[in-house]
């Protein structure tokens, strides 16, 4: 093709100069031959791209092809059921209940009820009435002085930075609208979280909006903030599902005046988070922190989020809860499949427990260490419909929060590019451009109609079910079609610890390594505890 297009590149030059000859006007012809041929000749000649350098021109239609793969494969090849990470039928239920359109079904499922993995619940032959405003859930334990009424969907951790500011005071304007809890993420409380909605701040281990000029926890900034009066729950990030045990950086040259005074960094200067805490190194450690914050907040609900990885850590912090009798107000448990904004791909694709094993694994520790009681566990991870909501809450958890799904209910189209700054809806990009199409004052009451109609989903569910609250749900409610012959209740698929069966030996089997070498005065391996 390099030979072919010097041929074809002289013969154009020649051929159009000696027409011109006998016709001047052909020369215009070169202002479209003119770019075409520099194209080639810059392709022909640069050492980056072996595509270019051996097919000049034609060569940029296999990038071209590429960017627009995802858009391709969205629009014409993929079925409504199998795509990924939502597939467009779950996708379509979203924008439905967003935009507050009909949102039912024709001429039956598209699901194959005898495909390996098929869930559903079963029905009730006294079916109940279950009001949807009745479905909150009171998050505060035995130390909290300021418990919050929960709704069972709330917005999962998101910061500013990762999106941009129309995203993040719709989300929360949709918030105050519907009466839910909007979750910061670690970028620090923003001006644009402040729009009225209930916040859940969330702080990571770069502290930010609550550090120190070297990066360490700051109790002083952190009481200030914490004061706030949107500020409902405090959440401290031990890892999060899309990228456990990974820290970041900004880099300083987009570390602008309102992000360093938002996050409390220097301008100019790289900002760190570190992939671990620096305010605590232990089991008992973490405890104290947690009060200590639960305190400087004037006695609100303080709990940790986290990805289950090594099980043994996990309850090492359990053992520590008994041994001080300090308990988190809750705990949020992200999954592997998580995920908002960038991360390594074997990270997102091979570090980090899924959501179900993580959940029940967790469920299973509070209620064996006899302290389910006392806290209470947030899903998170991959939640976008009624059924979803019903299923996480059966197997372990009290409430659900949702990241992606109420990026689309802004209307977010799964572009794929919240990693290139290029987001074509305004949702997660800061380029300035993008941002002016999404729309705040419209896209806030998308938020709380997603919300609302979720909920109203949830209920119309616990109904059919015979039931009368999330509350009721247990595992046995899940059921999964394990073989074509075959299907098995959550309850049977999963082995469930009985209340204080981690207390004393013995141990539940599946238990005793993990019993063994943990302990609450570190999170490394005890080969001989026990």
């Amino acid at each position: 093709m390099r030979k072919i297009f010097l041929i074809f590149a002289s013969l154009v030059i020649l051929h159009t100069v000696l027409a011109a000859f006998y016709y001047p006007p052909l020369l215009w012809s070169l202002l479209v031959l003119g770019p075409l041929l520099a194209l080639g000749t810059y392709d022909f000649f640069q050492h980056r791209h072996a595509i270019l350098r051996n097919y000049p021109i034609l060569g940029h239609f296999r990038y071209l092809l590429e960017e627009i793969r995802p858009e391709i494969y969205q629009y014409f090849i993929e079925s409504n059921t199998s795509g990924r990470p939502y597939h467009r039928e779950d996708r379509s239920l979203i924008y439905q209940r967003a935009k507050g359109v009909l949102d039912t079904l024709p001429f039956g499922t598209q699901q194959n009820l005898y495909d390996i993995g098929y869930e559903w619940v079963n029905h009730s032959l006294r079916p109940t009435h279950v009001l949807p405003e009745a479905l909150r859930v009171t998050i505060g334990g035995i130390d909290c002085k300021q418990p919050y009424q929960a709704s069972i969907l709330n917005i999962s951790a998101m910061s500013y930075g990762s999106l941009s500011k129309n995203a993040i005071m719709a989300l929360n304007r949709g918030a105050k609208i519907g009466g839910f809890a909007h979750n910061t993420g670690e970028g620090s409380i923003s001006p644009y979280h402040q729009q009225g909605g209930d916040l859940i701040w969330q702080i990571g281990t770069g502290y930010f909006g609550c550090r120190t000029p070297e990066g360490k926890f700051c109790e002083e900034t952190f009481a200030d903030r914490a004061a706030l009066p949107q500020v409902k729950m405090i959440e401290v990030k031990l890892s999060q599902g899309a990228k456990p045990g990974h820290g970041g950086i900004l880099p300083g040259s987009k570390v602008t005046e309102e992000i360093a005074a938002i996050r409390g960094v220097p301008m100019g200067r790289d900002v760190l988070s570190p992939p671990g805490h620096t305010a605590f190194s232990t089991p008992l450690e973490l405890l104290g922190f947690l009060q200590k914050l639960r305190e400087r907040s004037g006695g609100k609900p303080v709990g940790f989020k986290l990805c289950v990885g090594k099980r043994r850590e996990f309850i090492a912090i359990c053992k520590a809860m008994i041994e001080t009798g300090i308990t988190p107000d809750f705990i949020t448990v992200d999954g592997g499949e998580g995920g908002t904004g960038a991360a390594p791909l074997e990270f997102s694709n091979s570090i980090g427990s899924p959501l179900v094993e993580g959940l029940i694994f967790v469920s299973n520790c509070l209620t064996g260490f006899d302290l389910r009681h006392r806290i209470k566990i947030i899903a998170s991870g991959k939640v976008s419909t009624g059924f979803g909501i019903i299923k996480r809450i059966a197997i372990g958890a009290d409430v659900c929060c949702a990241a992606r799904a109420m990026m689309m209910s802004l209307g977010c189209i799964q572009a794929l590019k919240c990693n290139t700054n290029k987001c074509p809806t305004g949702v997660a990009t800061q380029d300035p451009a993008l941002i002016k199409g999404l729309i705040v004052e419209d896209k806030d009451k998308r938020v709380a109609n997603f919300h609302k109609e979720t909920v109203e989903s949830v209920a119309e569910m616990l109904g059919a079910m015979g039931l009368h609250h999330t509350a009721d749900l247990r595992p046995w409610h899940v059921v999964r079609r394990v073989s074509a012959t075959k299907v098995r209740h959550y309850g049977e698929l999963y082995r469930y610890v009985d209340p204080g069966s981690l207390l004393n030996e013995p141990y539940p089997e599946h238990y005793v390594r993990a019993m063994q070498s943990s302990a609450s005065d570190t999170f490394e391996y005890r080969a001989l505890h026990g």
